[in-house]
């Protein structure tokens, strides 16, 4: 049934609530079946999904959407294998409901400490990436919450078959169905309300673009978790392997240049720019990237054969590319580059090429990012990548959660307390 007013949205709110206390009851087993039956339907059953998916993106070309928001967009078969195989990695993953913290015998006898608890209904409202949706699904069910979502209007398609594969591993399992609830109308006035249930809905966490997630944070009446608007420096510094250098360099540009954990800026120490930035703009040249140039990159590249370098403008610095573009800048010292970083960067991830120990420990100090990098691409900050099954998005906030936020991110605590007959004096 298609959602077309408040009072609907109130209604999935409702049965969202519900829901959570139903999930947050169930046995790890039937969680993680469910989670294993969704891999299984996302591999063998995917005709319809890649059908609707082939049905948004030509749509989405013939409203002009650009080809790196399609890519963003499109499903295949290899995706969803490796969709699959993240959904499996979270079912193998401890469950952290109930875990018990920090508990400890207090000098009145008492036993006191902490249990994680789920944190209820998680909201997200996102766009183009239809992964997203079973991403978020699958840690917010293991985790021991129910969920909100909705998509962006370029994935409706992709993203009801996904929702009706997602019920289907439910009600296979013996869980409830309600555990995912689906806004599919892209009617905006619907998330303005969406932010203002408060009263259903425990945390919203956006995922798109810079305006989104303004929006949200601004906007929301509950919790929300910002971030995932990542523009991503690579340092070279004067120590660094030049050749390790160019290979980190190319990947964290071009391995998939519209995600926000791809390079967006490179920082080049002038004691190594002569040599090296040739041999790394080649590299990236040869993948078709467009280099916008500070003047001393420029003068360093010329009209390389090949090169495609133009001018920087003042707005290259601080932006998120999401595309085969970058802007180079020539450095001077490390200092530099750090201020350049604390300037530009919105504290998602940040890397330094170097050989040098102290030059890497003092880049890890320093740096105030979510994820901070030594000689490595910027393209592994991904849940699955750092152990977590998948991620329901990536925080560049510092409360309560920072960087890719997997199942404990999507729990809370209570404290337990537990005596034998103790009363305050």
């Amino acid at each position: 049934m298609t959602t077309r007013t408040v009072e609907d949205l109130l209604n999935i709110g409702q049965a969202a609530r519900s829901a959570a206390r139903q999930v947050a009851r169930l046995s790890s087993g039937v969680k993680n079946q469910t989670l294993h039956n969704l891999a299984s339907l996302l591999e063998s059953d995917n005709e319809a999904l890649l059908q609707a998916n082939a049905d948004d993106c030509a749509e989405a070309r013939a409203n002009g959407l650009s080809e790196a928001m399609i890519d963003r967009l499109l499903l295949t078969p290899d995706r969803l294998r490796g969709t699959a195989e993240e959904q499996r990695k979270v079912a193998s993953l401890p469950d952290p409901v109930g875990e018990a913290m920090e508990m400890a015998t207090l000098p009145n006898g008492m036993v006191a400490g902490r249990r994680r608890i789920p944190l209820g209904v998680i909201a997200s409202i996102y766009e183009s990436r239809p992964n997203v949706t079973v991403d978020i699904f699958g840690l917010c069910f293991k985790s021991g919450n129910s969920c909100i979502l909705r998509g962006g209007k370029e994935a409706l398609r992709s993203n009801s078959e996904l929702v009706r594969l997602i019920r289907r591993a439910l009600t296979g399992a013996g869980a409830p169905e309600g555990a995912v609830q689906f806004v599919d109308n892209p009617d905006r006035n619907l998330v303005d309300a969406m932010l203002k249930m408060r009263q259903y809905i425990d945390l919203v966490v956006p995922r798109g673009g810079e305006g989104l997630v303004r929006f949200v944070g601004e906007n929301a009446t509950m919790p929300a978790v910002t971030g995932g608007v990542g523009v991503c420096h690579t340092y070279v510094d004067r120590a660094a392997d030049l050749d390790m250098a160019a290979n980190v360099t190319l990947n964290a540009k071009v391995r998939r240049p519209t995600i926000c954990n791809a390079l967006d800026t490179l920082l080049v120490h002038s004691a190594v720019a002569a040599d090296g930035l040739p041999r790394i703009a080649a590299g990236l040249a040869a993948s078709g990237v467009e280099l916008h140039c500070d003047s001393r990159a420029l003068s360093i590249l010329g009209p390389g054969a090949g090169i495609n370098a133009q001018p920087a403008q003042e707005e290259d610095w601080g932006r998120e590319f999401l595309s085969l573009t970058a802007a180079v800048k020539v450095v001077d010292t490390m200092d530099e580059a750090l201020e350049h970083i604390e300037t530009y960067g919105s504290g998602h991830s940040e890397a330094i090429i170097t050989e040098d120990y102290s030059a890497a420990m003092r880049f890890l100090d320093e740096v105030d990012a979510a994820a901070v990098y030594v000689n490595a691409s910027t393209q592994f900050t991904d849940g699955a990548q750092f152990g977590l099954g998948a991620e329901v998005g990536i925080s560049t906030q510092k409360m309560h959660a920072r960087g890719p936020m997997g199942l404990r991110e999507l729990t809370s605590y209570k404290w337990v307390i537990m005596g034998n007959g103790q009363v305050r004096p």
